[in-house]
């Protein structure tokens, strides 16, 4: 049984790591994607301001909104994706549990 603790505290500290990484990750790119998205936006309105401000900005909202669907599709097939947290210390203790129960 101390081995499946200690198992289980290895899979926590590389969960916890893990996380850390990916929100570092994230963090960075959303922060980075929003300057460019912002800039771009601001560049394109300049350019047409004078003759489709309100086309550009129409096709501009449309187009995040687009982009927003994919990225919300892309994350819910990445988190089903993803293994359970843990699972080797449950297939251990499942495991444990069979050689108990067969033992008896």
């Amino acid at each position: 049984m101390h081995d499946r603790i200690e198992l289980l505290a290895v899979e926590i500290q590389e969960e916890k790591h893990r996380l850390v990484q990916i929100l570092i990750w994230v963090g960075a790119i959303m922060f980075l994607s929003f300057l460019v998205v912002v800039f771009a936006s601001l560049v394109l309105v300049a350019i047409y301001w004078d003759t489709n401000r309100v086309a550009v900005v129409s096709g501009l909202a449309g187009t995040y909104l687009a982009a927003l669907v994919a990225v919300v599709v892309a994350f819910q097939r990445f988190m089903r994706r993803q293994s359970k947290p843990f699972s080797a210390t449950l297939a251990e203790l499942k495991e444990d549990r069979a050689c108990m129960q067969t033992s008896n």
